[in-house]
């Protein structure tokens, strides 16, 4: 009996097929990505925050602390810092959003401690409960008040990187979920 003519192939052709076929796995993400941005579709991963443009230090903003010295923007290892700014007159709707921001920062578990917050303005005329977890300071040279809203019992705030550069501004009127949200992917 004869057997029919096959050809096998020869063992270093066979492991080159397996090279160029793991340089393929390897290669094609990076094609698809190049193609995707050549094409001008972008990824969005929108933050919940108003991106600050341009980018601007707080290295040079002094704010004066109610119990004395100055704040430290940058601390003895990296967090972030919240900075909440009252409009005038901060009661009942203010100090509502101030424990909603309180409350996100508690909702970062074991996190909570990478983030500062710091209360620029005067404080309100009840102090509540919810003040205690705020240091409080003041804007001598008043460099903050563009980020400041002028309504009457609302509040902004500013998400502040260790490196003192404003990430984004939360203006009057935003939504403290999604401000959590924002803070659970920065702070890791």
């Amino acid at each position: 009996m004869t057997e029919p003519n096959v050809s096998q192939p020869a063992p270093a052709s066979r492991g080159r097929l397996k090279l160029i076929l793991i340089m393929l796995v390897f290669l094609a993400p990076i094609v698809a990505a190049g193609v995707l941005t050549l094409s001008g579709w972008q990824p969005t991963g929108k933050g919940n925050g108003q991106p600050i443009q341009p980018q601007r230090s707080f290295a040079d903003v002094r704010i004066d602390l109610a119990k004395g010295g100055t704040y430290a923007w940058r601390d003895s290892e990296p967090r972030l810092t919240l900075v909440a700014l009252p409009g005038p007159d901060c009661s009942t709707s203010c100090i509502s959003t101030l424990e909603l921001m309180r409350n996100a920062r508690i909702t970062l578990n074991r996190n909570a401690d990478r983030l500062r917050l710091l209360y620029v303005g005067k404080p309100p005329a009840t102090q509540p409960v919810v003040m205690n977890d705020w240091t409080v300071g003041a804007d001598v040279a008043g460099k903050l008040e563009t980020f400041r809203p002028t309504q009457p019992d609302t509040v902004s705030a500013v998400l502040v990187e260790s490196n003192t550069t404003a990430l984004s501004l939360y203006p009057a009127g935003f939504d403290p979920s999604g401000l959590r949200k924002d803070m659970q992917k920065v702070i890791r």
